[in-house]
């Protein structure tokens, strides 16, 4: 059997020293997880303008990309395979607006390691967890 394979970009949204944290809803897959807002790149993009996009989508925010990727992982899951490529981000205008998760939280990098993350997620989290920010 064929696994799906589904390539992501993931913001890393920095704001005064924390993280932005989202929690998926319930609905979805991976319910209750939590994850760095995520989006699949569409035809033609870059996938700094796919954040960009998805960005202004679910979260009602603009950001400024970096041009450096963070990480990059791959987790099979029953679904298909996720490759995500993390970037980190700094907010220009807004604040989020919760579209498509049901909670978000701002946390320093020695607090993040707390929440039940998307496995997806945990390489970028531990390599985080190791920073100042402040």
């Amino acid at each position: 059997m064929d696994t799906k394979i589904i390539n992501v970009v993931g913001a890393i949204l920095i704001k005064e020293g924390k993280i932005l944290c989202a929690q998926r809803g319930g609905e979805k897959s991976l319910p209750y997880l939590w994850e760095f807002p995520v989006g699949k790149i569409e035809q033609g993009e870059t996938p700094q303008e796919a954040l960009h996009r998805e960005l202004i989508k679910e979260l009602k925010i603009e950001v400024v990309v970096s041009d450096e990727i963070f990480d990059v992982a791959s987790y099979t899951y029953d679904f298909g395979t996720v490759n995500l490529t993390t970037f980190i981000c700094h907010l220009e205008l807004g604040e989020p607006v919760l579209t498509e998760h049901v909670a978000i939280k701002w946390l320093a990098p020695n607090e993040i390691k707390a929440l039940d993350w998307a496995p997806a997620d945990i390489p970028a989290v531990e390599k985080l967890s190791q920073l100042d920010l402040s």
